[in-house]
């Protein structure tokens, strides 16, 4: 079959029309009968499709292959139809993430509240956390918590806002910056001044937060940075780049927290 597409372009499409219909990749991949990890190929654009697989994704799409495949510039009416049902029903995801301050303020102190105190836990060691907090839960739900972007900077992952939302707390005194000294080497950590509001956290939201403490707030500065460092995610981005929350869905153990067919 000759695609009108080129394979980046079907998996943009077939993307837009896995999200108009609420589906998750883990949902269309079962119903096409390939791994979760082929389908998220897919709609990078890495991994094409044959006949088959093509006819059962427009069954479970519930759109004719021309609609699929068409090159046309303007989605069909069909398609457009659908959104306009999905956004009113409240199920249309956002692809691209909006900040959420409220949020990102009482992870963040929720963060500070187990680990300010330990002697691993410095600025890069909460940026660490944060981002793991962010990218775990929207591989596990695909769905943003906080909202950051982040961009990988000398090979770590920071958020966009993480200065201007730390000054933001610290203007509010809901931190404060201190400067310590730990074997002659000067450090920036973060003390919490009030406590986290949990209603702002879901039950999910704050097991996928606890699961990051756990797992990471003991390890040493150097581990923290040694295994943010071999997250794909951060791999795959060139340095200086924004990292794209896709990638989450290539990783692998240890750091993948999410269980596949």
């Amino acid at each position: 079959m000759d695609l009108a597409l080129t394979p980046r372009e079907l998996g943009q499409r077939i993307m837009k029309l896995r999200k108009a219909k609420g589906l998750s990749q883990h949902d269309v991949a079962q119903n096409i009968a390939i791994s979760r990890s082929s389908f998220a190929q897919i709609e990078l654009g890495n991994r094409s499709l044959d006949v088959f697989e093509l006819q059962r994704l427009s069954i479970v799409l519930g759109f004719s292959l021309g609609a699929i495949l068409s090159n046309e510039s303007k989605i069909t009416d069909q398609v457009r139809q659908v959104i306009k049902v999905a956004a009113l029903d409240n199920v249309l995801r956002v692809s691209e993430p909006e900040l959420r301050i409220e949020k990102f303020v009482n992870v963040t102190l929720y963060l500070l509240e187990y680990c300010a105190g330990k002697s691993n836990i410095n600025e890069s060691g909460i940026s660490n956390l944060l981002y793991f907090c962010d990218f775990n839960y929207y591989e596990m739900y695909e769905e943003h918590l906080t909202g950051a972007l982040y961009r990988k900077l000398s090979n770590y992952p920071i958020a966009e806002v993480f200065d201007s939302m730390i000054n933001h707390m610290i203007n509010t005194e809901k931190i404060k910056r201190i400067k310590v000294k730990i074997q002659g080497i000067n450090s920036i950590r973060y003390l919490p001044l009030e406590s986290a509001n949990l209603v702002s956290l879901n039950a999910a939201e704050k097991t996928v937060i606890d699961q990051v403490i756990l797992r990471m707030s003991y390890w040493s500065a150097r581990m923290i940075q040694d295994y943010s460092q071999r997250d794909f995610p951060l791999m795959a981005t060139k340095e200086g780049d924004r990292i794209s929350y896709n990638l989450v869905f290539y990783r692998e153990l240890p750091h993948s927290v999410r269980t596949y067919d």
